[in-house]
């Protein structure tokens, strides 16, 4: 694992140009010297490629129409998209597009993907659920069979192909409190989901580090009080409800506060325990309540409470005519709204949370850091 050490007066002279060529790439914006040599990335609409329409194609009456690039929930790229540009690798391939070469990476994230199996939901009477296969589990085997065409004879190919490569872990655990909400769930009943959905998370980051991961990027919650789905599903007379200073609903980010704070608790003790490792927690959560509190300073005319693509209402929001379906409207400039659907956010915004967790400060430490520890260890 790279470890933080002090600098001596006599710099290696192996690894300075590469390290020089880094902080250079790092400082001017431009791609960074190429140190992953793949991406796999798991998730679910927040880092969604392709694979939703792909398995879902033929199936689904009135599926929504997806605006370039192919079938994004946004108007443009992802946090994911960001991460492969900025380290020189190509965007990630949805692994459900059979027979792609994926020895640069795979993203197995699905819309709609939850932290824990459709047995928990079933088991617990909540039939809000899409009976979509494509849990985290389900991805994790999904990556076995990539796993299978990359390097089928060569175990240790494949372990020193995975620690070179990096590993994206989420976002998970935002479609599980919501199918819980949309149950009526009390809002101390969704708390208690918060242990288990935690620990699947980290059962899954450990299932990676034993594949040979050494670099795992494990993003936060949102506040989910703050999506205009929310703010328009859920409305409230009671105004003591409501954050006066970003007009979120409290209880729902009150969940994703829950979340965040015993995820990172959790992959610190993940850390202690596999050294060899480096766990990053990426923050969605801190960015998005900026955006909310203060837009203007982000450039957003809307602020994030209002949706770009949608039905109407006052957060532009409409089940009925959602963004993609008839009857909904794209406003004229998406990078000024954060919010491109009522639930995803739009390019400029995953942009922003790229270059944080990247360069800081919205990882913990940014990967910039990460490497930079690595190449000089």
């Amino acid at each position: 694992m790279a470890r933080r050490r002090g600098f001596s007066a006599v710099v290696p002279p192996a690894w300075l140009p590469a390290v020089l060529l880094f902080l250079a790439g790092a400082a001017s914006g431009e791609p960074l010297q190429q140190y992953y040599n793949a991406i796999f990335s798991f998730g679910d609409s927040f880092s969604d490629t392709g694979n939703f329409v792909i398995i879902n194609s033929g199936k689904l009456p009135n599926m929504p129409k997806f605006p370039p690039p192919y079938a994004r929930c946004s108007n443009g790229r992802l946090v994911i998209d960001f991460l492969a540009e900025a380290f020189g690798l190509p965007l990630l391939p949805p692994s459900a597009n059979k027979g792609t070469n994926f020895s640069q990476g795979a993203n197995f994230a699905v819309m709609g993907a939850t932290a824990l199996d459709l047995k928990y939901f079933k088991d617990n009477n909540v039939w809000s659920i899409p009976p979509f296969n494509t849990s985290m589990g389900v991805q994790l085997e999904w990556f076995q069979e990539v796993k299978r065409s990359i390097c089928p004879d060569d175990p240790a190919a494949c372990r020193a192909l995975f620690g070179r490569a990096l590993f994206v872990f989420g976002e998970f655990g935002g479609n599980d409190y919501s199918f819980a909400w949309k149950a009526d769930w009390s809002l101390e009943k969704v708390k208690t989901m918060v242990p288990a959905v935690v620990a699947s998370l980290v059962g899954g980051v450990e299932r990676l580090l034993d594949e040979g991961a050494r670099h795992v990027v494990v993003p936060g919650n949102l506040p989910a009080g703050c999506i205009p789905i929310t703010l328009t599903m859920y409305p409230s007379e009671d105004r003591s409800e409501y954050d006066p200073r970003t007009g979120c609903l409290k209880k729902y980010n009150s969940v994703a506060l829950y979340h965040n704070a015993m995820l990172r608790v959790a992959l610190d003790r993940l850390q202690r325990r596999r050294p060899e490792s480096r766990v990053v927690y990426a923050d969605y959560y801190t960015p998005y309540i900026q955006f909310a509190r203060t837009p203007h300073l982000y450039g957003y005319k809307r602020g994030a409470l209002r949706a770009c693509c949608g039905g109407g209402g006052p957060y532009n929001y409409n089940v009925s005519a959602s963004c993609g379906l008839p009857g909904a409207t794209t406003c004229e400039d998406p990078d000024a709204h954060v919010s491109w659907d009522g639930i995803h956010l739009t390019e400029a915004p995953y942009r922003f949370i790229a270059n944080t967790w990247v360069k800081g400060p919205y990882a913990h430490p940014p990967l910039a850091t990460v490497v930079l520890e690595d190449m000089v260890d």
